[in-house]
């Protein structure tokens, strides 16, 4: 069996690192194809080399383009070297450009499709990723949702329950298999300290959002150390607005590594962030987490008290921040399964193939 899996972002480095290891096993012939939407050494090569995947067959290198012309450019990459390829599947992670130009190039050449994290639903049509969500959704074939929640959302919408499988989530794999060799970042780390990530289209590119944040950074600061792997859209933007981030209790550093992230994460007090990935691994590793967004596809963690919202709002923000601080969570629910959703996905992606032959 052949698999093309077209990966972008490097939320779904980390994902493919789980269900490649397990399509192997299963013998399939796998290809990756990397977008290029993360080019950035820290945010896309170095993941390739910590985590061990091997490097993509093809990178179309289509970047810092808005998101019509990003997943058009993508799109037709991706079905040429469908075309010249011809797998037998064609396998999208998540809801980025990447995620939604692959499904495309996919569906239009009748070619199985298989949404690994589908179902997620922040019901914020304003957000490009959802929009690229649900539309994946629905042209898929195989929908790998992370909870029974997810599922739900996806009958709610109409879709087969055949094609829905509740696989639990890859992000759950790759943290078990990789969190023993999480390594500590070049830099001095406080003996309690915030860690904080921002990148989303809503937060960076509205100046009142992302002052708001920002400032709200600097009064945390005044109580304890904030640490902040900066990325680089995000740089540019505090850069364009003239919006200061000098302050002596704020660490703004690179992006970290995957492994350096789980070190991060696994020696914080509390995590701010506007990712949904971060939110995640926050859960996974026992930290409370304050979310920069004003609603999250991760319903459950808020409504598990694992989670919050703050939006921009530089009160609440604060507030939330130092009410939780230094609080640890309870994950023994398992929200995310067991950590074999590689394993699952990877089985009936090929149960699904025998099956038509």
């Amino acid at each position: 069996m052949k698999i093309t899996t077209i990966v972008g972002a490097r939320p779904q480095f980390v994902k493919t690192a789980a269900l490649s290891e397990q399509l192997r096993l299963l013998g399939t012939e796998e290809m990756i194809v990397h977008t290029g939407q993360h080019f950035d050494r820290n945010m896309s090569e170095l993941f390739f080399d910590e985590l061990g995947i091997r490097k993509p067959d093809f990178n179309l290198g289509v970047n810092n383009l808005p998101h019509g012309a990003m997943t058009g450019r993508m799109l037709e990459g991706i079905e040429r070297i469908l075309m010249d390829v011809k797998p037998d599947c064609v396998v999208v992670y998540g809801d980025t450009d990447s995620t939604l130009a692959g499904a495309l190039a996919a569906r239009k050449l009748n070619i199985r499709l298989a949404h690994v994290e589908a179902g997620l639903r922040s019901f914020n049509n304003a957000m490009a990723e959802e929009i690229n969500r649900i539309v994946t959704d629905r042209i898929s074939d195989l929908l790998f949702c992370p909870n029974r929640k997810a599922a739900d959302n996806l009958l709610k919408e109409g879709i087969q329950p055949g094609k829905i499988i509740v696989s639990g989530d890859v992000m759950k794999d790759s943290l078990m298999k990789f969190a023993p060799g999480m390594r500590k970042p070049d830099i001095e780390l406080p003996g309690k300290y915030v860690l904080c990530t921002f990148h989303r289209a809503e937060n960076i590119n509205n100046t009142e959002r992302l002052s708001n944040i920002v400032a709200a950074l600097h009064e945390i600061g005044r109580t304890v150390p904030v640490i902040c792997p900066l990325h680089p859209h995000t740089r540019k933007k505090l850069t364009d607005y003239g919006i200061s981030i000098k302050n002596s209790n704020i660490v703004f550093i690179q992006p970290a590594g995957y492994l350096e992230m789980l070190f991060l994460l696994s020696h914080c007090s509390l995590v701010l962030t506007d990712s949904g990935g971060l939110q995640k691994e926050a859960y996974m590793l026992g930290k409370f987490c304050v979310t920069l967004r004003d609603e999250t596809e991760w319903t459950e963690l808020v409504e598990n008290g694992h989670n919050t919202l703050a939006g921009s709002d530089t009160g609440k923000i604060v507030d939330c921040s130092l009410l939780n601080l230094g609080k640890t969570i309870d994950n023994t629910d398992s929200l995310y399964g067991s950590g074999n959703a590689a394993s699952i996905i990877a089985e009936k992606i090929l149960e699904d193939y025998k099956s038509r032959q």
